[in-house]
């Protein structure tokens, strides 16, 4: 019974682990999409990318007529071995498309699907984020 036990405890320890495979890897300079709660590790590098959520969306509906295209706020979570980081990457926004993680630039290329008015409104588990990550 406790060699029971002390696999369980084994099989949930590591299943927490934030360093453990969860997602694809990608090579520097590469796109990458994930879905919400989705990461992919860098090669090369110590750095695993997270596409948290969708924050907001107020992006112009694409069979719409807006004065403002609009903005989408993606949230990603960079790991490196330390605390994890969280940013806030926009789509409407070229100064606040990318940031820096250490050594790495984070960009954001491309949120998918686009809005339309006529349309049912994007679910938050419908989201697909493309990234790249390269060095400045």
């Amino acid at each position: 019974m406790r060699s029971w036990i002390l696999v369980f405890c084994l099989l949930a320890a590591t299943a927490c682990d934030e360093k453990g495979p969860v997602g694809p890897s990608v090579p520097l300079n590469q796109r990458v999409t994930l879905a919400p709660g989705e990461t992919a590790s860098v090669e090369d590098t110590a750095v695993r990318v997270q596409f948290v959520r969708v924050a907001s969306d107020s992006r112009c509906p694409a069979d719409a007529i807006c004065v403002w295209a609009g903005d989408a706020i993606v949230q990603i979570r960079a790991f490196d071995g330390g605390a994890p980081a969280d940013y806030e990457l926009h789509t409407g926004d070229a100064g606040r498309k990318a940031t820096l993680h250490g050594r790495l630039r984070i960009e954001l290329l491309e949120l998918q699907p686009y809005p339309f008015a006529s349309r049912p409104p994007t679910t938050h588990d419908q989201y697909r984020a493309t990234l790249r990550v390269t060095r400045p």
